[in-house]
């Protein structure tokens, strides 16, 4: 699986190291540092990081949906009502 964070996008925000620590750190208070080949084993974890972002900077190959975005169809947290 091939992920791809675009750094200057990413605020610092940490929700992907909360839901997959395997795969991003916060070095410091903004620098975000990733396994950019996570493990098939935290497909799920990094999942839900990459729908977590709040500046969608994150994306990933071999996810369910598109650029590692949830599927078409799939509630976004936008559509929550």
């Amino acid at each position: 699986m091939r992920l791809v964070v675009d750094l200057n996008a990413c605020q610092g925000y940490a929700q992907c190291a909360f839901l997959a620590p395997d795969v991003f750190t916060l070095h410091g208070e903004e620098s975000l540092v990733h396994n950019p080949r996570a493990e098939a084993d935290q497909r799920e974890r990094l999942a839900r990081a990459v729908a977590a972002c709040p500046v969608q900077a994150i994306t990933a190959d071999g996810l369910d949906g598109p650029a590692g975005r949830p599927a078409a169809g799939a509630p976004e947290a936008s559509d929550a009502r």
